[in-house]
């Protein structure tokens, strides 16, 4: 059984004193940004990524749906490596940001293959995996698929099964519609238009990466970052998956008025000191 443990979010983590200053200016951003790497597939599309080069264990930051690696959380983990002398890797999916190809054209299992092209292609060693919503849900399921690469797994907002647990609340005559129309328009605030358009197929194919109805055979360390306010992905989720992953090393983080994006100047110190707690913890049993 998986331990839980809920902290008050201004007492989560114990700061090693030696790094307070390097972690003080992580939020303002890179300063000195790495250069946008394409890597080159047979039969896939490039992906695009930054990397930091670095001790291990490495870091990997994996953005949520229609999200690129260049937002704040991705930019502060790169300032907060750089400042530790760690590797760092960020990228974009297939059909997103920087990457090749048109987002409609991909889907879960097609992401889930750009994070084990990363990890078994793009780094060295065991990596920490920093997954933000979509991304919890892809970096647990590169967990699975890839144990001997994943050192730690930090989520945010983890969002594991979200689309296919959505769609199915749907009353029964909602759903027979969408499935006549052949798409469902996935309400969200984090557009103009209000809402994601997402095939039927998309979310058939998703069916086939949900892992909340069993117990998950994840061994490695985990933290599960998620805001009580967040509207989008209930917090609850990220106690569903705390209660079925195997690993006896298990905290859950809720943070009283955090939303879903998680971007605010204190949720991004509290990622950040949340890695640098698990760094000097794998460091230590190194």
């Amino acid at each position: 059984m998986a331990l839980t443990v809920l902290r008050n979010c201004s007492k989560a983590l114990k700061i090693n004193v030696r790094k307070f200053t390097a972690l003080q200016h992580v939020s303002t951003g890179v300063r000195h940004k790495t250069t946008i790497q394409y890597a080159t597939r047979p039969d896939l599309p490039k992906l695009a990524y930054r990397k930091l080069k670095g001790k291990s264990p490495g870091v990997v930051f994996l953005p949520g749906f229609a999200s690129v690696m260049g937002g704040q959380k991705a930019e502060a983990l790169e300032e907060f490596c750089k400042s530790l002398g760690h590797s760092y890797l960020r990228f974009d999916y297939s059909g997103c940001g920087s990457s090749e190809g048109e987002m409609g054209n991909y889907n879960i299992g097609a992401w889930k293959k750009d994070v084990l092209y990363v990890l078994d292609e793009l780094v060295e060693g065991p990596q920490i995996l920093v997954g933000s919503s979509m991304g919890g849900w892809l970096m647990l399921l590169a967990a699975l698929a890839r144990p001997e690469k994943t050192a730690a797994l930090v989520g945010i907002s983890t969002a594991a099964d979200h689309f296919v647990t959505a769609y199915n609340s749907l009353p029964i005559e909602t759903k027979k519609e969408r499935e006549e129309q052949g798409f469902w328009k996935f309400p969200t605030k984090h557009n103009e238009e209000g809402f994601y358009t997402l095939s039927i197929d998309f979310l058939k194919e998703a069916e086939n990466h949900c892992i909340l109805q069993s117990p998950i055979p994840i061994s490695c360390p985990v933290r599960l970052i998620h805001g009580i306010k967040d509207s989008d992905v209930p917090w609850h989720v990220s106690m569903q998956i705390a209660e079925r992953v195997l690993s006896n090393d298990v905290d859950v983080i809720l943070r009283k008025h955090g939303q879903h994006r998680m971007s605010e100047k204190d949720d991004i110190k509290l990622m950040v000191y949340t890695i640098d707690d698990l760094i000097d913890k794998l460091t230590t049993l190194g």
